[in-house]
């Protein structure tokens, strides 16, 4: 064993007399020195520190020490440092030296330390050298750390331990009245032990992975608010070496179902291949399908269909699930249609994206059929998942103009490529072992009388599910030990979108298959996609199954668990498997290419391959078992270990693996015992005794109380061990390990980061500097460790990748860490803060292993051989390693552990009770290491052991204590706040029941309560506790407290549970300060694994002495008669109360629920606080007047001085009954009073303090350009530049702008044509343009953040390139970029091309309620729910809605006494009024409400078409306005566009509903959702939200001023309100209010354009900045569109869509308002779009001459302009065009209805022949104009397309030359015409079609004129179709060929082939004369001769 030893002897030349103690630290492990006390100049330390060691001492490595001058009370003070290097001791091994310290400074001072040093390494190595190491150890880069001791403040009395957080930091004492909130720090002080050996562990809680997966799931994370800090350290903080920390929580996290909703917009698809197709899109989600609509002939559909699936799955299921859309040909009720291409994604992909959705992106199509197609289309869609409780910021619905580049936004997570490749994802199964029964014996018995053998009950089979895709290997018949070695191929895209393959073992039967157990492997786990990274690899390694229990039932209760939903309760099998990847290469031609899953064959592997077979050795002590539940009943009581199978004696069998296999009950004695023969004679005698004992014997419980049982164990103590054989992979346990204990240290620290934070203490980033110290040590430490054995068998390539990923990351993050302390300041703390969670989030990813090793050990407790209740405990955290930091975090050390119920018996009420809580030791190691098993035991014990032998190694199976200690234990409960609703009056009558170790003790009850104050004190008498006294003192046992609403009737209901560890006090120890008596702190109360409220308390445990009780403190007994027998907690614990006055204003009661049916008619609000209170005046008719007739009342109170101990306020309403009977309706609890404190208000805040320039942008076009700056008075230096655009210079703008030659069509805007909808427009437009530029700032500013980090780590060089221009860092970015250019580049041509934007005035677009924006107009009048009934426990309290019975409405407000005299003296103090000065009367008023509602998005679908029939109604009081006849069809996104007039009474009807219902013909209609608003405190809030000020004042138009109260008036309201002088209207356009001056013009046009002088833009300029005004200045309400979430009870906290509406307010009293605006949605304008169609040239030719060959086309063209084709429009025929060329002059009409606003098209048209109305659509403008070939028998052939958008289409060519393919291509960068700005356009486009390989090719080009008109012009001019009447066009002049063949078919086939062959036709000719002649020739030759002969 190596060691490195260090003598402290002294240290000397010390300044002054104090207490001095030293800190050693070696490799991040500190010892600290006992305590010197009193010396002066030499301080004697002489002790000596010892470090064992596990890798060899490095001649790099520093030893540091560290000399402070000790103090009780504060921080220790670092008298100075002393580092070296250890080069020397570790050649030589020895050394001994006196030098000199250096302080913070690094200078050098006198005091000097005398030490020596020795090395001791294994044999023979000093001086020899390992040179394998291929990572250095880091270097410190900042020289010597220094320690940041003083960070853990004097209220953190936990810093003493010398393991905990600060490597052993010197105790750091509290100072009285600081220790709130500290959180339970365990153990409170402890003196430095000399034989510290280990560094401990920090504390946190270990939640299972699952849960903290759930918590992040559920609460988004949570709010670092919600956690208080004390839940977090509560008991978890660890102090001593010997035991380690509960977990708190109890309830499972995993496998509840929740409420998910995903909903679908399918928006459009483009580029799509293939010709003229009709598509259809399909949303799969899981098995549930739907349906977009079909549309026509088209490759670029536009849908704009939004689908909604609601989904109740547990969290894995759902995460799981694949999305997948795909776009389908022809598809009808008769043929299912042609897949075109499809694209897949998991949920969780969806859920993990910020926002949990995708917004507008497109996913790219692939055939998963021909992978060697590459993209097929795309398809744009929204995609959202929301979880209950998530709200989804949709990005705002405005008109989406901007046309998107498709490549920059593709449908992909962050850091994708864009383009994706195929993959083959290979998954091999080998083997699999230790599978369970899958049958029953009576079927066994059967078998075996048939077939004579005994079979193994099992016929295994492997299923492999990714990606939607399923694959199988074939059955194994009745094996336990099946052999597959098959492997199942996937292929899909890489990297793929899914994130688990999910491997099950099943169980093959002829009735249905079950699963035996499930596995998941997380691709990103085994694949890291850095440019270092690796594909997804793993294994061979085997993976372990856990699921319901082994024994064999026909219906298994929790299956779940074997289909992996849950935390598995047993070992079902393990499987040898293993994954790779290969990315294809798709050109290749032998590639196969569907993607169909294959499943073959596979070679054996090795059996090394999967690392060497070690002996292991388990070992379990069980010192304690309580709490356990009495429903067990009192039957004998046994507990189980197991590791896999071994140890499982019911219903697991395993048994010594011979050296081929392990062995299963089927094989033989004989070959077990000839191994033992073969091996020394020795171990064979051991290895016989050692069977396992892997069981407790059996006991009866003994009653604790009345819920509770406990195993009589007192001093002996059982044991257990078991021998279990596994491959040998522990070093990825050690790793893992090592992550661990640095990120549990890390969370600890943030935790105390947190808290000093929260509680407003000190120095906070002096922790965090502490923290990041650490964290960069850990790192140095762990790249040490983790380095040492690269060459082990069985190392995986996974094993290898993951090392050095692991490597990389930590030292990157080491280095991060030490960079980020240099940065940390007092007020960057929270932002690195959130950087360093960051490296938490990673660290805690890092450290899970995704290869097991060996299985997790279960302990079961078992009553009557049934299996009752469970733990399960990660193998890794009880590994055994000779160096500390590898070892496991509970390996020989005593936890308590809680046993749940298994599977779903453990959800809901029934998980949170505790089966049985065990105080439990475990060891688990390799049995060579086994010698120190029993070393972090509780000393004092004696070993029983089972057999006779002597033999030394043989563990006991008993333990005697024969040391025990007497304690006096004393519970201050002092109280409890916000505690869980058990009654149904939704308060409780809560008691509390402290356990101790077997005792247990209750406070007692107090009634109708959630904040009790029990003042208690509860004394156990006589705690035995075994172990030695020292011990105990450092470690005491938890102490568990349970609280209980105790009920009339039946058992006491169950509210939560919490956990602390006492104060001790030895009996040689004083008990005074520092740390008696205890302090009171916060403990979270849990109930399941939701929060249920805190417990102010303190512990202490008194050890008792010789002398008896009689030397303990005294306690001061019982003087208050009335509480009889009850103790009250001590003086010096309870908190120093001082004075206060509470003020409560009560205002009114609204919206009370009926009580028992009856209705509430007379209240009364009862308030309370700390025992005083005060009632409000009693209402004496609620119907008539729910507000108080006196509004202020006081009482004055004693609280704690310290606002953190503030108890609760209790607000309570009770209505008063006849015959003097009070009922209680409902109640409150404020829990932090800090808000309502008071405080004084500073004197110099009276100024206007900020200086600088405020610019108000006047553009009135009506005023003359006025460069005034004003100089205001003395006081400020405040200037307004008021900058005005001057009319003469636009005009000379646009002249220039003329002349520039470029047509600039943007007139100024015509007043008459603007209307309300023009400024919403222009309003959202600003609105997207300041979110957009908020998402860049943002963006850059983290950017900026990561390059300072890079360059300060010196990953980037200062000079690097990189920091010049931004870092890009993906390609997308990339693109974007280049986009941006380009617009900066035609920004830099001159702002000519680009239209001017209008000068519309706009109002504020919020896309979140006006509430959130105001803080709920609670600016003094607060609201308070009123909750009745029991609490929901669904996940965190989710049901509390339904509790609300009412709410009351008032305000509090508390001050220290006394009060200062300024404010009772100032002008105008109403004494009545106390701290409410200047409220309005609360008399009822009339009001006038006017409601607008614009427009709702997003709702959910109500009818089985998965559209709705949306109408709005409102409510308010009694009055409800059903606006039923407007329903909008089919649409969910309804323009409503309307207003209502309701009058209403203020306080009677304040609650406004405005609710979207459903229209359904038959039925009843449906609820889609409502929202609620409260006008009164909007109606009173000083934000003024009556009705909104807009920002210019005109007196006609379409801004016209809608309040009845003119600007000045307003203003001068405001002003005397706020006690100001009036406002002061001055020459020039200039007015001064509140000390600051504002300018504005003073002129005004009236509707006949005459001008007059007015103020008002004056005081409206004073208005729109209102919040700079000193003192009384708010931001006032301006006019507004808010856009509220709609809800629905049924389904509460998901979305059900959004309205977007506002409310006017006027009171009855003041003028009436004028009508109101009318925003009644546009109309659509009728326009006549005329296309002529002149020519068209070299269109492809497509047929074939019959009798020639020659190829020709019928030409004719197509057109449409709508959607569906349904106004199609054809040309008449050019046939027989031979060159492509035709002529047609045919014009096509299309009149259409178009919002110009929204560039639409609006068609009304009935969806099918079943529908009940018209359904209107809103389409892109979009012409499309087709050639075809037309054909007389067959169908007619497309040849080509083009597809026009009118808003913006490239000009046409002038000739048919210049007429090319990039018109189309290059889109983007032509510039590009709007039809409706040019009118009339005439040129030639080209018509494109797709080719075989899917790229554009030109298939003619048409010459075509557009002519626009409005229905009007129309009508004036009208034209014909085709070529008719009127205006006709001439008739094309055809070449005579396409004269109809068949008229004259002689004459044309003549025409034909003379035309063509006349040159042949006459040589033919030529040569058949020839011929001719030459035959008769011959013919006649012989007769001539003959005549000639004969001479005839």
């Amino acid at each position: 064993m190596m060691a490195l030893m260090v003598h402290l002897k002294t240290a000397a030349h010390l300044k002054g007399k104090s207490d001095r103690v030293a800190k050693v630290t070696f490799r991040g492990l500190s010892f600290t020195s006992r305590v010197v006390e009193s010396c002066e100049d030499v301080a004697p330390f002489n002790e000596v520190f010892r470090w064992p060691i596990a890798s060899q001492l490095d001649e790099n490595e520093m030893l540091e020490i560290q000399v402070y001058n000790y103090s009780k009370v504060f921080s220790n003070r670092l008298v100075g440092t002393f580092s070296m290097v250890l080069q020397k001791v570790a050649h030589e091994g020895h050394l001994q030296l006196t030098d000199t310290l250096i302080d913070d400074n690094n200078t050098s001072i006198k005091t000097s330390v005398t030490v020596e040093i020795r090395y001791q390494p294994m044999e023979g190595t000093v001086g020899s050298w390992s040179e394998g190491e291929f990572l250095e150890v880091p270097e410190d880069r900042d020289g010597v750390f220094t320690f940041e001791t003083d960070s853990l403040l004097s209220s953190h009395g936990s810093g003493t331990s010398p393991g905990r957080s600060l490597h052993g930091s010197i105790p750091t004492f509290r100072k009285a009245g600081k220790g709130v909130f500290s959180a339970m720090k365990l153990g409170k002080i402890r003196s430095p032990r000399e034989d510290h050996r280990r560094g401990d562990e920090p504390a946190v809680l270990d939640m299972t992975d699952d849960l903290d997966r759930k918590a992040v799931r559920i609460a988004g994370s949570l709010e670092p608010d919600t956690v208080s800090l004390a839940s977090v350290t509560a008991v978890t903080t660890n102090v001593s070496n010997k035991r380690s920390k509960p977990d708190i929580k109890m309830e499972p996290g995993s496998g509840r179902p929740l409420d998910y909703q995903i909903s679908i917009t399918i928006i459009e698809a483009r580029q799509l291949i293939g010709l003229n197709m009709d598509p259809v899109v399909c949303v799969e989600i899981g098995d549930e399908k739907k349906y977009t609509s079909m549309k026509e002939s088209t490759n670029c559909p536009y849908y704009n269909e939004y689908f909604v699936f609601d989904f109740h799955v547990p969290p894995d299921v759902m995460f799981d699930k694949i999305i997948k859309l795909s776009v389908i040909h022809s598809k009808n009720l008769l043929r299912s249609g042609t897949l075109v291409g499809s694209f897949k994604m998991d949920v969780g992909t969806v859920y993990s994206q910020p926002e949990h959705q995708f917004y507008h992106k497109w996913a790219m199509l692939s055939d998963p059929d021909d992978i060697t197609a590459g993209c097929k289309g795309y398809l744009k869609c929204d995609i959202a998942v929301v979880g209950k409780g998530d709200n989804i910021k949709t990005p705002h619905k405005a008109n989406e103009t901007e046309e998107d580049e498709i490549e920059g936004n593709l449908l992909l997570p962050e850091g994708f490529p864009a383009e994706r490749q195929w993959a083959r994802y290979y998954v091999k199964i080998h083997r699999a072992e230790g599978l369970p029964k899958m049958n029953t014996k009576i079927m066994a018995n059967v078998k075996k009388a048939l077939s004579g053998e005994s079979r193994d009950l099992v016929d295994p089979y492997v299923q492999v599910q990714f990606a939607g895709l399923k694959g199988k290997t074939s059955v194994q018949k009745s094996s336990y030990e099946p052999i597959w070695n098959e492997q199942v191929v996937f292929t899909e895209l890489f990297p793929p979108l899914c994130k688990r393959i999910k491997v099950q073992i099943r169980d093959s039967d002829k009735v249905n298959n079950v699963a035996i157990g499930t596995h998941f492997i997380d691709l990103r786990k085994i694949s890291n996609d850095g440019d270092k990274g690796f594909l997804p690899t793993l294994g061979p390694a085997w993976v372990n199954m856990y699921g319901s229990t082994r024994q064999y039932s026909l219906i298994d209760e929790h299956q779940d668990l074997n289909e992996g939903l849950g935390e598995g309760v047993s070992f079902r099998a393990r499987l040898l498997l293993s994954v790779a990847v290969e990315i294809l290469d798709t050109t290749s031609p032998e590639l196969t290419c569907s993607t169909e899953v294959q499943s073959e064959p596979i070679s054996n592997i090795s059996e090394s391959a999967t690392g060497k077979v070690e002996e292991f050795f388990l070992f379990g002590s069980f010192l304690e078992a309580t709490m356990i539940d009495r429903k067990i009943g009192d039957k004998p009581i046994s507990f189980e270990i197991t590791i896999g199978n071994y140890g499982n004696q019911i219903d697991g069998v395993s048994t010594r693996p011979s050296s081929k296999k392990k062995k299963k009950d089927g094989e033989s004695e004989e070959e077990e015992n000839e191994l033992i023969q073969n091996s020394s004679e020795e171990e064979g005698e051991e290895e016989r005794d050692l069977t396992s004992v892997s069981t407790t014997p059996s006991m009866r419980p003994v009653i604790t109380d009345r819920n509770y049982f406990h195993l009589p164990y007192f001093e002996k103590k059982p044991c257990v061990y078991i021998k279990s054989w596994w491959q040998d992979q522990r070093r990825r346990l050690y790793n893992s390990n090592m992550m661990d204990k640095i990120a549990d240290k890390l969370e600890e620290g943030l935790n105390d980061v947190q808290e000093i934070i929260k509680t407003e203490k000190a120095f906070p980033e002096r922790r965090l500097r502490g923290v990041l110290e650490e964290l960069s040590v850990g790192c140095s430490r762990f790249v040490t460790l983790a380095n040492k054995d690269v060459n082990q068998a069985g190392r995986t390539k996974l094993d290898r990748e993951r090392l050095k990923t692991c490597m990389r990351e930590m030292d990157s993050m080491g280095q991060q860490a030490k960079q980020i302390r240099t940065q940390v300041k007092k007020n960057s703390v929270k932002d690195k803060l959130k950087l360093v969670q960051n490296f938490l989030q990673r660290l805690r990813f890092l450290a899970d292993e995704p290869q097991h090793s060996v299985p997790d050990v279960f302990v079961w407790m078992m009553s009557n051989n049934k299996r009752i209740a469970y733990a399960r405990v990660p193998s890794k955290d009880l590994l055994y390693s000779i160096v500390d930091e590898e070892t496991g975090k509970d390996c020989g050390k005593v936890k308590a552990v809680f046993l749940k119920l298994p599977g779903k018996k453990g959800f809901g009420p029934a998980g949170w009770t505790v089966q049985a809580k065990l105080e439990l030791y475990l060891w688990l190691g390799l049995n060579k290491q086994k010698k120190d098993f029993l070393s972090g035991l509780p000393n004092g014990f004696e070993e029983v052991k089972a057999s006779k032998s002597s033999l030394q190694s043989v563990p006991p199976v008993t333990l005697v204590y024969n040391m025990k200690q007497v304690f006096q234990l004393r519970a201050h409960m002092y109280q409890a706040r916000s505690l869980f609703a058990a009654d149904n009056s939704g308060l409780s009558d809560p008691f509390a029941r402290v356990f101790f170790s077997t005792h247990s003790q209750v406070t007692e009850i107090l009634n109708e309560t959630l904040c009790p104050t029990w003042d208690q004190l509860l004394v156990f008498d006589d705690v035995e506790l075994f172990g030695e006294a020292s011990e105990l003192r450092d470690d005491p046992p938890i102490i568990v407290i349970e609280f209980y609403d105790q009920d009339t009737v039946g058992k006491a209901e169950f509210i939560g549970r919490t956990f602390a560890k006492p104060t001790i006090k030895m009996c040689d120890e004083h008990y005074g300060p520092p740390r008696f008596p205890p302090q009171l702190e916060y403990y979270q109360i849990y109930r399941g694994h939701c929060t249920a409220g805190e417990l102010l308390a303190a512990f202490e445990l008194l050890q008792i002495g010789q002398g008896g009780r009689a030397e303990l403190p005294p306690i001061e007994t019982s003087t208050d008669s009335e509480r009889g027998p009850i103790v009250p907690v001590p003086l010096g614990i309870r908190p120093v109360l001082s004075r206060y006055r509470i003020e409560v204003l009560f205002w009114g009661l609204r919206d009370l629920k009926r009580i028992n049916l009856a209705q509430v008619d007379r209240p009364r609000v009862d308030i309370e606080c700390a025992g005083r209170g005060v009632q409000s005046a009693l209402i004496q008719n609620y119907k008539k007047n729910p507000n108080f007739s006196t509004l202020v009342k006081w009482f004055e109170v004693d609280l704690p001085e310290n606002e953190l101990l503030h108890p609760p306020l209790n607000i309570r309403v009770v209505d008063c009954r006849a015959f003097g009977r009070y009922i209680l309706v409902g109640s409150h609890a404020v829990t932090s009073l800090r808000r309502f404190i008071y405080s004084a208000p500073d004197k110099s805040s009276n100024h206007w303090a900020t200086a600088g320039d405020v610019i108000l942008n006047m553009d009135d076009s009506s005023v003359r350009k006025m460069d005034t700056i004003v100089r205001l008075d003395a006081m400020s230096d405040a200037v307004v530049k008021v900058d005005m655009q001057n009319e003469e210079e636009s005009k000379d703008k646009k002249k220039k702008k003329k002349k520039k030659g470029v047509a600039e069509e943007e007139e100024e805007p015509d007043e008459s044509v603007l209307d309300w909808w023009s400024k919403y427009f222009a309003s959202i437009e600003t609105l997207k343009e300041k979110l957009k530029a908020q998402e860049a700032a943002q963006a850059e500013a983290e950017e900026r953040e990561d390059l300072e980090i890079l360059v300060e780590t010196g990953e980037l060089k200062p000079d690097d390139p990189l920091l010049k221009g931004p870092r890009l860092k993906d390609k997308s970015r990339d693109k974007r970029l280049t986009k941006d250019k380009k617009k900066g580049k035609e920004g830099a041509d001159g702002a000519e091309k680009r239209p001017v934007k209008l000068r519309v005035d706009e109002l504020m677009v919020y896309n979140k309620e006006l509430e959130s924006e105001y803080g709920d107009f609670e600016d003094w009048l607060h609201t308070f729910n009123l909750y009745r009934g029991k609490a929901g426990d669904d996940d965190e309290h989710s049901q509390d809605e339904d509790r609300i019975v009412g709410r009351f409405k008032g305000s509090l407000c508390m001050y220290k006494l006394p009060l200062s005299e300024e404010i009772t003296r100032e002008a105008g103090y109403d004494p009545n009024m106390g701290m409410f000065q200047s409220i309005p009367h609360n008399d009822p008023i009339k009001v006038l409400v006017r409601v607008y509602v614009v427009r709702a998005t997003d709702l959910h679908p109500a009818d089985i078409n998965g559209k709705a029939d949306p109408y709005v109604v409102i409510k308010l009081g009694k009055s409800e306005i059903k606006d039923k006849e407007n329903y909008i069809s089919k649409q969910l996104n309804p323009v409503f566009g309307k207003s209502f007039d309701i009058e209403a009474t203020f306080p009677m009807e304040s609650m406004l509903t405005v609710s979207v219902y459903d229209w359904d013909l038959v039925g009843t209609d449906d609820l889609i959702g409502e929202t609620k608003i409260d006008l009164e405190n909007r109606f009173y809030s000083k934000y003024r939200a009556t009705c909104g000020i807009s920002s210019h004042y005109s007196l006609h138009g379409y801004n016209i001023w809608r309040d009845p109260m003119k600007p000045s008036q307003i203003l001068a309201r405001l002003c005397k309100e706020g006690k100001m002088e009036p406002p002061q209207y001055g020459p020039g356009g200039t007015v001064q209010v509140g000390g600051r001056v504002f300018q504005a013009p003073t002129e005004i046009e009236d509707e006949n354009g005459l001008k007059k002088q007015t103020e008002e833009h004056l005081a409206l300029t004073v208005l729109n900045h209102w919040e700079e005004i000193p003192r009384v200045g708010c931001k006032l309400v301006p006019e507004h569109v808010e856009t509220r979430a709609l809800l629905n009870p049924d389904k509460p906290g998901i979305e059900q869509g959004r309205i977007e509406m506002w409310v006017d307010m006027f009171p009855m009293d003041s003028p009436a308002p004028g009508p109101a605006l009318d925003i009644s949605p546009r109309k659509p304008k009728r326009y006549e779009l005329r296309v002529i169609i002149w020519n068209t040239d070299e269109v492809i030719l497509e047929d074939d001459d019959f009798f020639t060959g020659e190829k020709s086309s019928d030409i004719f063209v197509r057109g449409w302009l709508k959607g569906q084709q349904e106004d199609k429009q054809d040309t008449d025929v050019h046939y027989h065009s031979l060159t492509g060329e035709g002529n047609f002059n045919w014009r096509f009409v299309f009149p259409f209805d178009y919002l110009m606003a929204e560039e639409k098209i609006v068609i009304s048209k009935k969806e099918s022949m079943f529908s009940w109305d018209e359904t209107e659509y809103k389409i892109p403008p979009r012409l499309t104009l087709q050639v075809w070939d037309a054909d007389h028998f067959s169908a007619d052939d497309f040849l080509g397309a083009i597809e026009l958008d009118l808003n913006r289409f490239p000009r046409g060519a002038k000739t048919a030359k210049q007429c090319t393919l990039d018109m189309i291509r290059k889109e983007q960068e032509l510039p590009t015409i709007s039809i409706f700005k040019q009118k009339r356009v005439k040129g030639w486009w080209p018509f494109v079609a797709r080719d075989e390989n899917d790229d554009m090719e030109l298939t003619g080009k048409v010459e075509a004129e557009l002519h626009l008109v409005t229905a009007e012009e129309a009508e004036k001019s009208p034209v014909g179709l085709g070529r008719n009447e009127p205006d006709p066009l001439e008739k094309p002049n055809r070449p005579d060929t396409s004269l109809m063949w068949f008229l004259g078919p002689l004459k044309s086939i003549g025409y034909f082939i003379w035309h063509n062959y006349h040159w042949l036709i006459l040589k033919v000719l030529g040569v058949v004369l020839l011929l001719l002649m030459l035959g008769l020739f011959l013919y006649s030759l012989p007769g001539y001769l003959v005549k000639k002969m004969l001479g005839a």
